[in-house]
């Protein structure tokens, strides 16, 4: 590729670049989490900032004046966010003393949704593209003293080429339910074994005798109302947890997301003899993928957690013909409920050769303990 005729700019906000360009790149990789819109939502609304630790790096390659690519980077000084647990690393880098922070970090800020790649003009050169994106991004980091730059929830596909550049692989485990052609959730039932269908639909029914009613809201369904009742929620549940409560979202996102409700599903709880919702699950949805993002309860009900971010969820992606469900990061007891583990694959450079040499053996022998862990966990799963 011709240096002398291309270029690349860093840009500090996604405002700097224009939606229709940018959805037109993003198109190919059909994910509602790096559409322009809700990457737009995360900055207005101050959810991601300098401030936040999260500041928006865009690295944009032209050909004279067209963009060709983009690199969605964000420029970190905590791990917080990212669900991908890297204090190891950190400590490593003290050690050595070395400032693990800041670090670049390619991904969709708090969701660990797999698919990150970056974007491609149609018909481009993808490869002198990424090299071109990457060459830029690596001098940025070495110029800055950035001490790494790493790619998590990568499309796997993408990230062959990127391991050609020197980039390491981290296996780390997710969990997602995948169709087998049903047509109703007694279908789904059908895998398990018969101790583990009693189960669930003891789960289920424990939920209905309470005369508990749950309701579907879709895109005509959804205004700012109800998503701001989302955030109660969503914040309630985090206080629950203190520190460890993941509050990352401001109220101005869940207002301003009312943007994307084409893209959104919300599952309500409410009393038979009552409108008053005390429960909410949100997902995010495209017309093949499901994803489990955020939910909250104002009261403790057994099962309820299940049936609003599990089994409803899953009913209606039966319905509607949806390939895969991802219901959010962590919990093993999601294999008892028909959720396959699978590897998520995150990339990493280190620009420092010490630290390399360190770490990329020890990734090699804790990929394999993990990729046996993942199909330990999918050989327990109670199947037939």
């Amino acid at each position: 590729m011709n240096q002398k005729i291309h270029k690349v700019e860093v840009k500090l906000s996604i405002k700097e670049i224009s939606k229709e360009i940018w959805n037109e790149l993003a198109n190919e990789i059909n994910n509602p989490f790096y559409e322009w819109t809700w990457l737009k939502n995360l900055e207005i609304s101050k959810s991601v900032s300098r401030e936040t630790g999260w500041q928006p790096l865009y690295f944009v390659a032209y050909k004279n004046e067209e963009i060709l690519g983009i690199a969605p980077l964000f420029l970190k000084n905590h791990s917080y966010g990212e669900f991908i647990f890297d204090q190891s690393f950190a400590r490593l880098a003290q050690e050595l003393n070395l400032n693990y922070y800041p670090k670049l970090i390619g991904m969709s800020p708090y969701s660990p949704v797999n698919g990150y790649q970056f974007l491609y003009k149609k018909n481009k050169d993808k490869k002198e593209i990424t090299n071109l994106l990457i060459n830029h991004i690596e001098s940025f980091a070495i110029t800055n003293k950035i001490l790494s730059c790493n790619f998590l929830y990568i499309d796997e596909n993408w990230g062959t080429h990127l391991k050609s550049l020197g980039y390491h692989e981290w296996i780390n485990s997710s969990s997602e339910w995948r169709s087998n052609g049903e047509k109703t959730f007694d279908d789904f039932l059908s895998r398990f074994n018969s101790n583990q269908r009693k189960n669930i639909k003891k789960e289920r029914k424990s939920i209905t005798k309470q005369d508990i009613k749950v309701e579907i809201l879709d895109e005509d369904d959804i205004n700012q109302e109800i998503l701001k009742k989302m955030h109660n929620f969503y914040e309630q549940h985090c206080l629950r947890w203190g520190v460890w409560g993941s509050k990352y979202l401001t109220s101005t996102f869940f207002e301003k997301i009312v943007d994307n409700k084409k893209n959104l599903l919300l599952f309500s709880a409410s009393r038979n003899d009552s409108k008053d919702i005390f429960a909410m699950s949100m997902c995010v949805k495209n017309k093949n993928n499901l994803w489990g993002r955020y939910w909250g309860s104002q009261e403790e009900i057994s099962n309820l957690h299940f049936e609003l971010c599990y089994y409803q969820p899953i009913e209606w992606a039966i319905k509607n013909s949806i390939h895969l469900f991802d219901p959010g990061a962590g919990g093993k007891h999601k294999r008892r409920r028909g959720f396959f583990a699978k590897n998520t694959i995150s990339l990493h450079k280190w620009f420092d050769k010490n630290m390399g040499n360190i770490i990329y053996p020890w990734l090699n022998e804790v990929n394999k303990q993990t990729e046996m862990e993942i199909d330990f966990e999918n050989k327990s799963i109670p199947f037939k």
